[in-house]
């Protein structure tokens, strides 16, 4: 199936005095129909993921900055080095918001901060460079890779997450969760499935989980677990 795009609208506000931010705003929408799975590819920048019941499409508010620079020099720059687009590809829907790395070793820090409303059912796949990732009602399967940043996750089926520092806090997975963490503490509660944490460094707490709870390595931190009806395996 050929891939489309839908955009609906942007905004953008620039203050005139020296060395304010350019901020732009832009809505995309994109139906639904025949979609199971949204994956989104996205840079710097926060992002709040939310499941909304009976709604028939995805929708994206996407606030663009470019701090400490001029109004032509950020319309250059988003122009020349943005890709925010979202677009559908048979069974997927996908959504990419960022800008090209090499901006980040000229002095630019321009980053994309996303607001989404996705039909709930509608599982979740997310690589993500920096930012915070706030995933809330989707009920549905969730990946997450990302690279720093707090994630905080409620009301999902089952989760993965492939995180390299910041803190996660997890409330209300219906399946199994599955952690992998460089740093920052850790907080997963009322699981319907099992709990698998692979930990460098940071506090783990965990509790209300229906089946095993795994700990294959938490590094640095402590560790503290409460009404686990499986079993507990400690593999450190």
């Amino acid at each position: 199936m050929r891939g489309f795009i839908v955009m609906a609208m942007f905004t953008a506000s620039f203050a005139s005095a020296g060395w304010s931010d350019y901020e732009e705003i832009r809505d995309l929408n994109l139906g639904a129909n025949g979609v199971s799975r949204l994956s989104i590819d996205a840079g710097a920048g926060s992002m709040d993921v939310k499941g909304v019941a009976g709604l028939d499409k995805i929708i994206v508010k996407a606030t663009i900055v470019v701090p400490d620079k001029d109004e032509e020099h950020a319309l250059r720059v988003i122009e020349k080095d943005m890709k925010l687009t979202l677009e559908q590809k048979g069974s997927e829907a996908r959504l990419d918001a960022r800008f090209d790395s090499h901006l980040f070793r000229t002095g630019s820090d321009a980053y994309i901060a996303l607001e989404v409303s996705v039909p709930k059912g509608m599982d979740i796949d997310i690589v993500d460079g920096s930012g915070s990732i706030d995933i809330t009602d989707v009920e549905s399967d969730v990946s997450i890779d990302d690279g720093s940043g707090s994630i905080d996750v409620k009301n999902v089926a089952g989760l993965t997450i492939d995180d390299g520092s910041g803190s996660i806090d997890v409330v209300n997975a219906s399946g199994d969760v599955s952690i992998v963490d460089g740093s920052g503490s850790i907080s997963v509660r009322h699981v319907g499935g099992s709990v698998s944490i692979d930990d460098g460094s940071g506090s783990i707490k965990v509790s209300d989980v229906e089946n095993d709870l795994v700990i294959v390595d938490d590094g640095s931190g402590g560790l503290t677990f409460s009404d686990v009806r499986g079993k507990v395996d400690q593999e450190t």
